[in-house]
């Protein structure tokens, strides 16, 4: 079974609290961005041990430790099926803020799940998602959806974006989970992230924040770069994604959008 696992980007980011267990109450809105993908094929094998190849983009960590792998495990740990071979060609960045590879492990779940005829229901898989990752769960949707807690509590929001140009720009920089909330001073906003979301888009710029901004752009001034070059463009709102490095801007105008062919192929209309 072969799954396009599409990425992400976050509009707004309010890191709210860090939680008695580690982890931070979080406040975000994911959009699926599914001009950019990895491909996922998940094959039935015999045996008791799965298999991992990997093309395109080096993956960046040992093939026993990558997200498809652990997905597979905890299919066969919760459910009892067999083993199986996965291939991915990577093609979304790595370190860059789109959850590739959380939607790489979600990929691995629903394929699973349709392979071996488990039928499991959409919470079900958002549930086993959540404990790979925090932005996990939020591919077993795939839609726009307002993420609270550590990203698992989904809520479905509408955003008129569509006719927009989607420009993703990412540096040769990567920005670690870790580092990002390493340097993030949680807080909580005056106005939620829907109440600033339902303004026009020509206002967001200066309310819908990603509070991993300010710490990362000190660490890596190119990226504050790069968000100031698409707003210098013309982007209505421009922002990084979820913990970086990736920067995206939203143009209503093509010819705009396309000044930046020459630094990103990732330009997409919604």
């Amino acid at each position: 079974m072969r799954i396009n696992a599409n990425c992400k980007i976050n509009i707004g980011l309010d890191v709210l609290r860090r939680r008695a267990d580690g982890y931070h109450d979080l406040s975000t809105v994911m959009m699926p961005v599914v001009g950019l993908y990895d491909v996922v094929e998940v094959v039935p094998i015999e045996g008791e041990e799965n298999e991992f190849h990997s093309l395109g983009l080096v993956v960046d960590c040992p093939a026993d430790q990558n997200l498809c792998i652990k997905a597979a495990r905890l299919m066969q740990q919760r459910y009892g099926v067999g083993a199986v071979s996965i291939t991915l060609d990577k093609r979304v960045p790595f370190g860059a803020g789109l959850g590739g590879g959380s939607s790489d492990a979600t990929a691995v779940l629903v394929a699973m799940n349709d392979i071996f005829s488990l039928a499991l229901d959409e919470q079900t898989l958002i549930d086993l998602a959540s404990e790979l990752g925090s932005d996990t769960a939020f591919f077993v949707r795939n839609t726009p959806q307002l993420c609270e807690g550590r990203g698992e509590i989904m809520t479905p929001v509408e955003l008129n974006l569509g006719g927009k140009w989607l420009v993703l720009v990412k540096p040769d920089e990567g920005v670690s989970t870790r580092e990002a909330y390493a340097g993030v001073k949680p807080a909580e906003p005056a106005l939620s992230l829907t109440e600033r979301l339902a303004k026009p888009i020509e206002e967001w710029q200066n309310s819908v924040k990603n509070d991993f901004e300010p710490s990362v752009f000190a660490a890596h001034p190119v990226i504050a770069d790069v968000k100031q070059q698409l707003i210098d463009a013309g982007a209505l709102y421009a922002s990084m994604s979820g913990s970086g490095s990736t920067v995206f801007g939203l143009f209503a105008e093509k010819e705009k959008a396309q000044q930046f062919l020459s630094v990103t192929p990732f330009i997409y209309q919604l």
